[in-house]
């Protein structure tokens, strides 16, 4: 691994609270951990599937043709160009998605900044300087686990959960709760 990994690494772990209290009236598991690059790394390698259909080209390639159609008719010029612009922008994003979603996740207020998630029996609840959200355990309609976290699907959005952040316990009692 590299030395900035490393570093990054070390640092997050200089920076974890980790809770998680059986003894009182139902489970409470609470951690600290940092949003950092291999966080939102393992994030998308573990919740996107890859189409690496050619169809995911189409609206570049639609952008491109439309761009190239103006070019003909009276519209202005710089439309044109602007669509055909536009049409190379979607067709790199769609070559380096990856890249692209890390990106902007690295340039998010988010990125490098302490999350608290604490995980009981109201749900899972994740709480920084710029989210304080709550996750119901009755809002979730589908769950997967994958090699290293949890894949946890509501009405309209995915929620990933890292195993990294969580100890055997907390893995335990998610476990017991989405079955």
């Amino acid at each position: 691994m590299s030395e900035s990994h490393n570093q990054t690494e070390a640092s997050t772990i200089n920076h974890v609270a980790e809770t998680d209290d059986t003894n009182t009236v139902g489970f409470s598991y609470i951690k600290e951990y940092i949003l950092d690059k291999s966080h939102f790394e393992e994030t998308y390698d573990q919740s996107v599937e890859v189409n690496l259909s050619p169809k995911r080209y189409l609206k570049a390639i639609a952008f491109t043709v439309a761009g190239f159609l103006m070019t003909f008719t009276d519209v202005t010029p710089y439309l044109a160009y602007f669509f055909i612009g536009l049409g190379g922008v979607e067709a790199l994003q769609v070559r380096f998605n990856r890249a692209w979603w890390l990106m902007r996740q690295m340039i998010s207020k988010s990125a490098n900044n302490p999350v608290t998630i604490t995980i009981n029996e109201q749900g899972i609840h994740s709480k920084s300087s710029y989210i304080d959200h709550l996750l119901p355990w009755t809002d979730i309609c589908r769950a997967k686990e994958t090699g290293e976290g949890f894949l946890l699907t509501t009405q309209s959005l995915k929620h990933y959960i890292s195993k990294r952040c969580l100890n055997d316990a907390a893995i335990a009692f998610i476990n017991l709760k989405l079955n």
